[in-house]
Parts: C-alpha cells; sequence; structure tokens
C-alpha cells in the first residue's frame, strides 16, 4: 500500500518554472514506478511522464524538453521540474504509483494517486 501527498502547486506567468513533489508512503517506495499526469477542465486526464525504480524516464511529447521527472528515494519523494512553462499547461496534476518495474502512460495501468495540486500559468 502506498500513500502519496503532491504539494508545490500555484500560479506562475508563461516562461516561468514550478516544481512540485510527491511525497510517499511504504518502505517499498524505490520499487515502485511513479508517474505524473494531468487534468485540465473538461479534458481528460493525460500522461505527463514517468520515472522507473532504475530512474528511467519518459515523456509526453507536449512536455519533452521542458519537463524533468527525478526521485530521492531516501526520501520517498518524486519531484516534477516544469520549466518554460505554457497556459495549456494549466492543470491538476496527480501524482501515481504502479508496483511494477516497468513504466506505463496510461492512468488504468497506476493503482494509486495523490490528491492532485494546481497549477495555473498565466499569460
Amino acid at each position: 500500500q502506498v500513500q502519496l501527498v503532491e504539494s508545490g502547486g500555484g500560479l506562475v506567468q508563461a516562461g516561468g518554472s514550478l516544481r512540485l513533489s510527491c511525497a510517499g508512503s511504504g518502505r517499498t517506495f524505490s520499487r515502485y514506478t511513479m508517474g505524473w499526469f494531468r487534468q485540465a477542465p473538461g479534458k481528460e486526464r493525460e500522461f505527463v511522464g514517468f520515472i522507473t525504480w532504475s530512474t528511467i524516464t519518459y515523456y509526453a511529447s507536449s512536455v519533452k524538453g521542458r519537463f524533468t521527472v527525478s526521485r530521492d528515494n531516501a526520501k520517498n519523494t518524486v519531484f516534477l521540474q516544469m520549466n518554460s512553462l505554457k497556459p495549456e499547461d494549466t492543470a491538476v496534476y496527480y501524482c501515481a504509483a504502479r508496483s511494477d518495474l516497468v513504466g506505463a502512460t496510461t492512468s488504468a495501468q497506476y493503482g494509486y494517486w495523490g490528491q492532485g495540486t494546481q497549477v495555473t500559468v498565466s499569460p
């Protein structure tokens, strides 16, 4: 069982940066693949990026080169560094955990979710 709590959201101007954190519980946190997803108003939840236990990362094309996922297993924490933010990045951002060593890009493949944190990017 894993419990996840996101933090770090807020309001930022276009071109700015934010760093989201996701604190997890559980002694086996390091063996989980951790994903980030986002959901804008009126839209479906979409994949942002993931990091595996071996720190392999993968990103959606819309954020590649601007967002970076990292993890600190000693602190049971995953990060999403977001640079060059655009108004279209505005959404509620969720972290998710998958008890599998292989990464995944669909929300149905993740069994544990945080409550989400709002990111708003103004023009």
